[in-house]
């Protein structure tokens, strides 16, 4: 949605159309979300991530206060709660300085206490302009953008096919200027150009247009706890673990909602379907092609001990909570209940590696050259929607010579 917004405030005479095939926007990834807004403290310095982050975070909250949508700017505390985590919290905050994240802090025991009295930590980074925010409701008012300038907004519409008109033996002005046919279930529509930002099905919808189907997309769940009302005074911002480099999740964290709540996660197990919300959200065919891909088996296989980990802990939420009591000494098992959980759509190559950085990809023919895929927007991709528009939109002005 930030996309085809970018597009029509660049080009406001264009004739733009997004489909979703659910009944609703944000139906997925981006309504399942913690919903924190970060401020670029764990990206590689000079990176696209670092900087799209930083600038996103201002863009979002701009928006934000332009759209009267409330934010709040909590902050976020990375703690470390021993000494071997030290190092690693040492280079976030060398990171996040060099990303120019506002107002960073390295913080001792006295501080984190003062930020988060109920806190246990050696020592922490301090974010204080990090915040949250409903994105869900952030994507319904950009899709009201889109429909005020102009454009059209399609629910319940899934793509099953891209057909070339010009092959179907039309030699009609329709076809010559409006090659491609986006076939759905019931309908169709028919286009100059088409751009592809499909979250979990992004793999599926790049084969359909011809292109190759790697890197996959594995579902990986994160499932979310939430703290009883009459613990959530014990948190007044972010929290999170000093995580490990080794992988692209951040760790179980504690979040304070819009609503007042506390959300505790998400941890990461494999889904097994693509829109797997729970152990009982079963697709055999999905599962069977995960399975049958060599990527995932070797990522598997390197990551075998953490992942068995992660499911145990899910089946298991006592074990998480020993996690928890680390930092919030004062919760029990009997503080947390179980929430909705999100599906994060985990880019994967051949070699087994996870994918963390941009994938764009069209196809060779002048057919599929009309149709650019956005095959991975890796996190933090909703801080950085805004400014992840921006690059979008210049991809697209060159592929397809827009001016």
């Amino acid at each position: 949605m930030a996309a085809a917004r970018e597009l029509l405030i660049r080009h406001p005479r264009l004739k733009l159309a997004v489909v979703e095939k659910e009944a609703e926007l944000a139906y997925h990834q981006t309504g399942h979300n913690s919903g924190v807004i970060h401020a670029g403290v764990y990206y590689t310095p000079g990176s696209l991530k670092a900087k799209l982050c930083v600038q996103g975070m201002a863009l979002i909250q701009k928006y934000c206060d332009e759209k009267s949508i409330p934010y709040k700017k909590c902050g976020k505390l990375i703690v470390a709660t021993d000494e071997s985590q030290l190092g690693r919290l040492q280079n976030l905050y060398e990171r996040g300085s060099a990303n120019k994240v506002p107002d960073i802090q390295l913080v001792d025991q006295k501080k984190i206490r003062e930020i988060e009295p109920n806190c246990r930590g050696i020592r922490a980074v301090w974010s204080p302009h990090t915040g949250i925010v409903d994105y869900g409701l952030i994507t319904r008012r950009l899709g009201e953008d889109v429909t005020a300038a102009g454009g059209t907004v399609t629910l319940g519409f899934q793509v099953t096919a891209f057909r070339d008109l010009r092959q179907d033996g039309g030699s009609s002005r329709d076809a010559t200027k409006h090659p491609i046919c986006i076939a759905g279930k019931d309908s169709e529509i028919h286009a100059s150009y088409v751009l592809t930002c499909a979250g979990l099905h992004s793999d599926h919808l790049a084969q359909l247009s011809g292109c190759s189907r790697e890197p996959r997309i594995i579902p990986f769940r994160g499932e979310y706890l939430s703290l009883s009302p009459s613990k959530a005074h014990l948190i007044r911002g972010n929290i999170y673990p000093v995580p490990d480099p080794r992988f692209p999740f951040l760790g179980v964290h504690f979040t304070p909602r819009m609503d007042g709540s506390v959300w505790i996660g998400p941890n990461a197990v494999l889904a097994f379907k693509r829109e797997g919300y729970s152990w009982t959200d079963i697709d055999a065919g999905e599962m069977l092609d995960v399975l049958g891909f060599s990527g995932f088996r070797k990522l598997a296989v390197r990551h075998l001990r953490y992942g068995a980990s992660e499911m145990l802990k899910s089946l298991l939420v006592g074990l998480q909570v020993k996690e928890l009591q680390k930092v919030i000494p004062g919760i029990t098992a009997r503080d947390v209940a179980r929430q909705p959980a999100g599906v994060r759509a985990q880019a994967v190559d051949g070699d087994g590696n996870l994918v963390d950085d941009f994938v764009f990809e069209t196809g060779s023919s002048d057919f599929t050259k009309r149709i650019l895929h956005c095959r991975n927007a890796p996190s933090p991709a909703a801080t950085s929607s805004l400014a992840i528009a921006s690059m979008i939109a210049d991809r697209v002005e060159t592929e397809f010579k827009i001016r």
